[in-house]
């Protein structure tokens, strides 16, 4: 099969989440076990930083993974989902794997793909430890999937783990409270390994350090220990400089981060808190620490965070789509005094509709369209929801559509922002391609 070939194999042969939602979902991790033993246990030939949290995970993970090429190290980074290419998900220095060793691990696995019948995910996994481990990586940093305890990634035993914070989000499957969820995303909390939540909640709080104690791992409360400024934003609105502060003391001053969106001045304190430990078993220089927040764009190839596309009329994608992160994403809109907003949004079938519309403003101009995926909300519906919010605009058969007719209406002083779904903006993104 060729790499086209392969991963239509993938997507038709094994249920996606991102596709068929519930389905695709198993609260065991018996699977993955099978699959990683079959490989012959990956997971153990390579140092591992695992990330869980419902916000902000993937910033932190590709800033982690940035600081430590900075420094020298053979890095792998495991992320999902993917925008534009599914080897995105498995890099090593920031290069996604070879499409040949992407086909080849099919090949060569196919037996054991048809018996255990993996999900798409479960798969995903078993060949980015395979992958990592045949790459003699130093260390890779793994991100979670949409859970934690029961998540395919969680068979390994970290030097560190993250949790970035907790909000309601996947309420189906990880539990309808904060403190529900938090139990599942602290179920990567392991013996004796020392655990940093990016981001102080009083109702899990306690809950953490409870869970923590249990297996005598210490643990770190990022916002508690550091703290940051914002002394300028870039003018192409795709960075920030800053200033780090350590309790209380100026750590690093006017350092350039090169991601933009205000959400990050929260991830970027879960990053040094976890870089900071980190420094305990792995050489980091300060030096290295600057250029890999300064460089993490070029360093893993991250896209979808405040991605600025057009500075006339100024365009932006993110792939905030709960109402923590859409919160964040369109208080920062609000803030950048443009004539007209024009909102192009679709939104996930399994998403709480009304609380993520509530956040959007009257006064935005609307283009109500869906991703090229099973679950996205019928943009009928989507426009008859929105109406209860006095959101209005048009219907688009896709992205591509909304984003012309977008384009058609703004003038240079107004934004242009696409959103709502991470598969929007996937679609998106492969459209400008």
């Amino acid at each position: 099969m060729t790499y086209e070939e392969t991963v239509h194999f993938l997507y038709s042969s094994l249920p996606v989440f991102q596709r068929v939602g519930k389905a695709a979902y198993k609260a065991d991790l018996i699977t993955t076990r099978a699959l990683d033993e079959h490989m012959g246990n990956p997971h153990n030939r390579f140092k591992s930083i695992h990330i869980a949290g419902t916000n902000g995970k993937g910033s932190v993970s590709h800033i982690i993974a940035s600081v430590l090429k900075e420094s020298g190290y053979k890095t792998g980074l495991y992320t999902s989902p993917h925008l534009r290419d599914f080897r995105e998900r498995i890099k090593v220095n920031g290069l996604m794997v070879d499409k040949a060793y992407v086909v080849d691990f099919v090949k060569n696995n196919h037996d054991i793909i048809d018996s255990l019948k993996p999900s798409f995910f479960e798969m995903t996994v078993a060949m980015a430890f395979r992958y990592f481990a045949d790459e003699n990586v130093d260390v890779a940093v793994i991100e979670t999937g949409m859970g934690g305890r029961l998540d395919s990634t969680n068979i390994i035993t970290p030097d560190l783990s993250v949790i970035t914070n907790i909000g309601l989000d996947h309420t189906r499957f990880l539990g309808t409270t904060i403190e529900q969820i938090a139990i599942e995303k602290g179920g990567i909390i392991k013996p004796d390994i020392p655990v940093v939540i990016g981001e102080t909640n009083p109702l899990t709080r306690d809950l953490f350090k409870e869970i923590a104690g249990q297996n005598r791992a210490g643990i770190w409360f990022a916002d508690e220990i550091w703290s940051v400024i914002q002394t300028a934003p870039d003018p192409g609105y795709g960075k920030m400089r800053l200033n780090l502060f350590k309790d209380d003391e100026a750590r690093f001053t006017s350092i350039v981060l090169g991601l933009g969106g205000n959400y990050q001045l929260q991830n970027i304190l879960t990053a040094v808190m976890s870089i900071d430990i980190l420094r305990n078993n792995f050489i980091i220089s300060d030096d290295n620490i600057i250029s890999g927040l300064r460089d993490v764009i070029t360093n893993t190839g991250f896209e979808g965070r405040w991605q600025v596309i057009s500075e006339s009329p100024l365009t932006i994608c993110d792939i905030a789509h709960n109402f923590d992160g859409l919160k964040n994403t369109l208080g920062q809109i609000f803030t950048l005094g443009k004539k007209s907003v024009h909102y192009i949004i679709g939104i996930a079938d399994d998403k709480d509709v009304d609380m993520v519309l509530s956040l959007f403003p009257e006064t935005g101009i609307y283009y109500f369209t869906r991703a090229d995926i099973p679950r996205a909300l019928d943009p009928y519906v989507l426009k008859d929801h929105a109406a209860r919010y006095n959101l209005k605009g048009n219907i688009s058969p896709c992205v591509k559509d909304a984003f012309d007719s977008a384009t058609e209406a703004a003038g240079e002083d107004d934004l242009i922002y696409i959103g709502g779904s991470t598969y929007i903006v996937a679609d998106f993104l492969n459209t400008i391609q």
